[in-house]
């Protein structure tokens, strides 16, 4: 008896499994027991996500409203909240915000561009393999903070800078997980386009786009996260306005609840923006069945 059948024996309560001391039923009864058992994460439910943060905010507040956490070094989340409504009854919370997602927005949008392509020229050819993949994982390991004096020297200190950063930030991981995901694609499906002699926009169009789509996604949820990481990197140098700024500004007063307020900002738009892509991807893979969900 193969493994396979075996298995099928005991997980159905075939005829075979009874009455050999493995708990199996008589011949002519009924199985009532359950087909199998729950070995993976089970359904996913609806505003599960929000019960981490959750749990942090209520242990933040218990910290603060039981003196445990000095509000001379983190203020308490009601002082966070009232401040957030004074900035933005004043406009300010808006301005800033409005300018930071604009950069983001840019440099996301070039990062993924530039990625993509990277990782298209190095995954369908070893040629653009051997001219695209070094220097990429030469600037994988060079942090991009460690770029930002010859960037300021180059581009001085205006949007441009600021938003090369954040896209050489974001094209790495991009390309990274496609060109990952391109290599992964098995050759069986090449050969068969080959067979049925496919043109190469069609081979890109049916095979290596829907073959690359679970690996790009994954590199778009780093993405998103290093475009927020990267701007809260340029706004706090000799910039004039965003979230970043405004961080700065309060550093220098002492002002804490702006700085936790504009760290809330960050975190808030971080989980939103991963958010948004997961739902992107389940959309996309509604194909792909997998423990995720």
């Amino acid at each position: 008896m193969t493994a396979a059948v075996l298995v099928r024996k005991l997980a159905y309560g075939e005829p075979g499994n009874s009455q050999r001391g493995t708990g199996g039923t008589p011949p002519g009864t009924a199985d009532r027991r359950p087909l199998t058992r729950r070995l993976g994460p089970g359904p996913r439910r609806r505003f599960t996500a929000l019960a981490g943060p959750a749990l942090l905010l209520a242990a933040w507040c218990l910290a603060s409203g039981t003196g445990l956490l000095d509000p001379r070094i983190l203020s308490e989340p009601w002082t966070v909240v009232a401040t957030a409504s004074e900035q933005l009854a004043s406009g300010k919370l808006q301005e800033h915000l409005g300018i930071s997602a604009h950069r983001a927005a840019l440099g996301l949008f070039f990062g993924i561009v530039l990625g993509v392509v990277l990782a298209l020229a190095a995954g369908l050819s070893r040629i653009g393999e051997a001219l695209v993949d070094g220097p990429v994982q030469i600037k994988r390991a060079i942090p991009s903070l460690a770029l930002l004096p010859l960037l300021v020297l180059w581009f001085g200190i205006d949007e441009t800078m600021k938003v090369l950063t954040i896209t050489l930030g974001v094209f790495v991981p991009i390309y990274l997980q496609t060109h990952a995901g391109l290599r992964s694609i098995e050759t069986k499906y090449v050969e068969l386009a080959q067979t049925v002699r496919l043109s190469r926009l069609a081979f890109i169009k049916k095979v290596v786009l829907p073959g690359a789509l679970p690996g790009f996604f994954l590199g778009l949820r780093f993405a998103v996260t290093g475009a927020w990481v990267s701007l809260v990197v340029v706004e706090q140098i000799n910039s004039t306005s965003g979230i970043g700024y405004m961080m700065e500004l309060a550093r220098t007063y002492g002002q804490t609840n702006i700085i936790v307020l504009g760290l809330a900002v960050y975190g808030i738009l971080g989980l939103l923006s991963d958010s948004a892509v997961q739902l992107l991807q389940r959309k996309a893979l509604s194909w792909q069945r997998t423990m995720a969900g």
